[in-house]
């Protein structure tokens, strides 16, 4: 055990103890053991990702809770892993191509797929490696990645179970498609964005009445050539006596629409008279099939218009056709008007362009088990925190559509289907399904799509512990249901609500539902954002480089400052500040064990447990002693119950204010007056206890600078890491003290508590009167209290000296000189000049003018029912406390203002 450096450097120190800690394994899962298991599966982030704000608030919080159950002792497994990220990881490698001069259809798709696995085995796991600079412990040696072979056949089996089981189906559908990636996409990954566009009123001429027409409102005239009807709504008297008559499209005026009437249009928009273009639109769509509509796509793939649009529009992008067509119709006289109309508009959440619905052949997938998924949620067998998402996810669940999980991509999980070659595709019943294939692969032809990697992703707690190969499986079966999930709530419904349909389809056991649920509580973090309030985004420029931050301030210095400002599930507003509050911390953490080695303190010296209870003599320790030790215990009692809840935040808090101010500002302050000797060893004793307990408490938040502290301070004699070290609950905290004979007096903490206010009240008194700096100020008392004259005299060398005191006597009347009153003591500060009492009258009334108003606003909200029935009883008695103290601050400054 060296000295500790002045200084304290992060750096060597982060590297040092991450090194250690994957040489000697420390992260892995112990293969045998009885101990309750504790699992963690992390969200796996995309191969092509760098490290970002997110993932740090998401691993750290991960992190937390994987450390804390390695110190009660559980067997733990926290397996990380990363996506394939289909579209994203594709859109890559075709740029790189692209810039080759050369597209995956020229390089042909095994060749592809080479290029795509080199380019991810090679850039691949650089956000693997940037993660462990935060210092986060999952089992590395376990890493998934979601196209690795055993977690493909997870998938392929999945498919191929589901249709089995009736579930997957292949049909022609409308679907959302993006024009950039060219494939399906799912409900979930469209995002509605309010866009400002045009209105346009177009007139159809009536064919069966020469100079009658009916007018159409559109968003879309670029889609009038995929026209086949024009539909109202029965009971609209405007258009009723034209419904069974027919149009000429305004376009191409030889085509005859029929005129129908269908109560899916709604009378309010526009003119009430609808365009039905079924190929394009998914209302147009389901009108169409009820009334046997043909269907005309005049769209390619690239979201350009075919040669069904004709000559004029052939080969034009969909908005550059929108204003050809648009100037077609005014030519023409068919565009009555238009005007500025805001809508909300589709758009690919990957590629950030508007979606075109179209009329698409694709695998979709029927959701099994949606009454137990709601079941499982609403009866609390999985825990969502915040609670508020419960609704959210039933609310979803309660309006769920078939899921499209055919994408029209290469790099993915290629759906297992094979077609006779030279056969009718169409003729499902000839089709074979297998995760392997016909044994006869030369008759066949596999499908060419793969899979949504949303779908990989929902056997996400089931594939990365083998199953459903049992060899596998069994030796990790017991992790299943994993404890913790930490995510983000815009994936509830992606990723979350999908696993627990999985598990409960798939994992169907001896304890039911409660088996099968793939984890017990979900934890969704908030979204980080800048001091505006704005998400960060590389586009924006507001947001910091995780990287840097951490060699900045240290990881221990950015998790404990990102944490500080993270409440449960709510957005975090970025303050680089806090970060840098972080890293002080760290300095003064190492600046007070520094102080510790300064006495009597021998490098060969056993700090165990045991050796510091010894010497913890309970007829030495003084109040001081029993206050500290109390809040020690009141502290981590209030941290086990705020981490119950999965409140990092205040747990976090809650160390810092002890930390700083019940050990730093007071209590190490108070014990530089203890001169006796044995009082100084049961002194230090009580230090090294409660520095001992506040690394244990405070590794899983900053892990490297704890490690460092706990190795150099000699409190594990046997050079056990502080992860692998158990730590103790209150209840055994006190049983230890207990042991060697030490009961906290109630009446000790008290005395300290009401010096402490004292203290206060004195800084306060002689910062009012410029002598804040002072070390030798004249101050006199008078109370009519005994017990508080004795707490005084009792503590006369810790009140002079924290005070900066010369001189502290108690008198029997009130002086005429400056003063502040704290629990029926009032205090009056010797000043160089006679006390003007005029204005210290003044200073009294303003401050019970402010005291009367807030025993106004305390009565007022203790006499609202609707604060007295719903209020927690815990917030009412706090409120009727805080009556009683203001109530008995009045008395004291009347009694004052008299005395004047």
């Amino acid at each position: 055990m060296e000295p500790l450096p002045k200084a304290y450097q992060h750096k060597d120190i982060e590297s040092k103890w991450y090194r250690h800690c994957l040489e000697h394994r420390a992260f892995e899962v112990p293969e045998t053991s009885s101990a309750p298991t504790f699992a963690v599966m992390m969200p796996p982030p995309n191969v092509t990702g760098v490290l970002h704000m997110g993932h740090l608030l998401n691993n750290t919080i991960q992190d937390i809770l994987v450390r804390r159950a390695r110190q009660e002792g559980k067997r733990v497994l926290w397996i990380p892993g990363t996506d394939h990220a289909g579209i994203a990881t594709q859109t890559k490698v075709e740029k790189v191509l692209a810039k080759e001069g050369l597209s995956r259809q020229a390089l042909g798709r095994e060749a592809f797929i080479q290029r795509v696995k080199a380019w991810r085995n090679s850039h691949g796991d650089i956000i693997s490696q940037q993660l462990q600079k935060l210092g986060i412990s999952p089992a590395w040696e376990h890493k998934v990645h979601t196209l690795d072979p055993d977690y493909s056949r997870t998938v392929l089996h999945g498919f191929v179970e589901l249709h089995k089981r009736g579930y997957i189906y292949r049909g022609k559908r409308m679907i959302h498609w993006c024009p950039i990636s060219r494939t399906a996409l799912s409900d979930e990954e469209v995002i509605m964005k309010p866009q400002s566009g045009f209105l346009y009123h177009v007139r159809y001429a009536v064919v069966e009445t020469v100079g009658a027409f009916i007018e159409v409102a559109t968003t879309r005239p670029e889609t009038i050539m995929g026209d086949v009807a024009i539909a109202v709504h029965p009971d609209d008297e405007r258009h009723r006596a034209l419904i069974g008559k027919h149009v000429h499209s305004p376009i191409f005026g030889a085509t005859i629409l029929p005129i129908i009437a269908d109560t899916a249009v709604d009378p309010t928009f526009g003119t009430g008279a609808l365009k039905i273009t079924p190929a394009h639109d998914r209302v147009d769509f389901e009108i169409g099939q009820r009334h046997h509509l043909p269907f005309i796509d005049i769209f390619n793939p690239d979201a350009t218009l075919n040669n069904l649009a004709g000559k004029d529009f052939e080969g034009l992008d969909r908005f550059t056709a929108r204003e050809k067509v648009v100037q077609f119709l005014e030519q023409r006289g068919a565009l009555v008007k238009k005007f500025p109309h805001e809508h909300h508009v589709g758009f690919s959440e990957r590629a950030g362009v508007p979606i075109e619905p179209r009329l698409s052949e694709q695998w979709f997938l029927r959701y099994p088990q949606i009454e137990k998924a709601q079941k499982v949620v609403q009866e609390s067998q999985i825990h969502f925190r915040p609670q508020r998402w419960v609704k959210t996810y039933a609310h979803w669940l309660d309006n769920i559509q078939d899921w499209c999980i055919s994408r029209q991509l290469w790099w993915g999980h290629r759906i297992p289907v094979w077609y006779p070659k030279g056969g009718d595709r169409n003729d499902l019943s000839k089709i074979h399904i297998s995760i392997d294939g016909p044994p006869d692969p030369e008759n066949w032809e596999q499908e060419e799509d793969v899979l949504d990697t949303w779908f990989s992703s929902a056997f996400w707690c089931l594939g990365t512990l083998g199953w459903p190969d049992r060899e596998r499986f069994e030796p990790y079966k017991c992790f299943y249901p994993t404890n913790d999930l930490v995510t983000g709530p815009d994936i509830i419904f992606f990723w979350v609500a999908r696993m627990i349909i999985m598990g409960l389809e798939f994992l169907v056991g001896e304890k039911g539902d409660e088996g099968s649920i793939p984890f017990r509580n979900v934890y969704f973090t908030g979204i980080i954002r800048d001091a505006k309030g704005r998400k960060m985004s590389k586009s924006l420029g507001n947001s910091p480089e995780p990287l840097e931050l951490i060699e900045k301030y240290g990881a221990d210095g950015l998790r404990l400052g990102l944490l500080s400002m993270a409440p449960q599930g709510q957005d975090v507003l970025f303050d680089e500040t806090r970060i840098e509050q972080g890293r002080f911390f760290c300095n003064k953490l190492w600046n007070a064990f520094r102080f510790r080695q300064t006495h009597s303190f021998d490098p060969k010296e056993n700090r165990s447990l045991e050796t510091i209870l010894r010497r913890l003599r309970p007829k030495y320790m003084g109040s001081a002693e029993h206050f500290v030790l109390s809040r020690l215990l009141e502290t981590n009692r209030n941290c086990e119950q705020a981490l119950a809840d999965y409140e990092f935040q205040p747990a976090l808090l809650q160390w810092i204010s002890f930390f700083r101010n019940d050990y730093c500002d007071q209590y190490l302050e108070i014990s530089k007056t203890a001169h006796e000797e044995s009082h100084r060893t049961t002194t230090l004793a009580v230090q090294d206890f409660i520095l001992r307990q506040l690394l244990i408490s405070l590794h899983a938040w900053a892990p490297f600078i704890t490690e460092e502290l706990w190795q150099a301070s000699g409190y594990s004699p046997y050079k056990t890491l502080l992860m692998q070290t158990h730590r103790p609950t209150s209840e055994e905290l006190i049983e230890q003290l207990q042991s060697y004979g030490i009961v906290l007096s109630p009446t000790s903490v008290q005395e300290v508590h009401s010096l402490l206010q004292y203290l206060n009240a004195l800084r306060a008194l002689k910062a009012r009167c410029g002598q804040a700096s002072t070390r030798n100020s004249h101050v006199f008392y008078r109370t009519q209290e005994k017990e508080r004259a004795n707490v005084i005299e009792g503590s006369l060398p810790i009140l002079l000296k924290m005070a900066g005191l010369k001189h502290c006597q108690r008198v029997e009347e009130a002086l005429e000189l400056p003063s502040e009153t704290e629990s029926e003591v009032t205090f009056f500060l010797d000043i160089a000049h006679p006390l003007d009492a005029e204005t210290e009258r003044h200073r009294i009334r303003d401050e019970l003018s402010r005291v009367e108003k807030l025993i106004q606003l305390n009565q007022q909200k203790l006499k609202n029912p609707d604060f007295t029935s719903r209020a927690p009883a815990k917030a009412i008695e706090g409120a009727r406390e805080l009556l009683a103290a203001h109530l008995k601050k009045q008395s004291e400054l009347k009694a004052l203002l008299q005395n004047l």
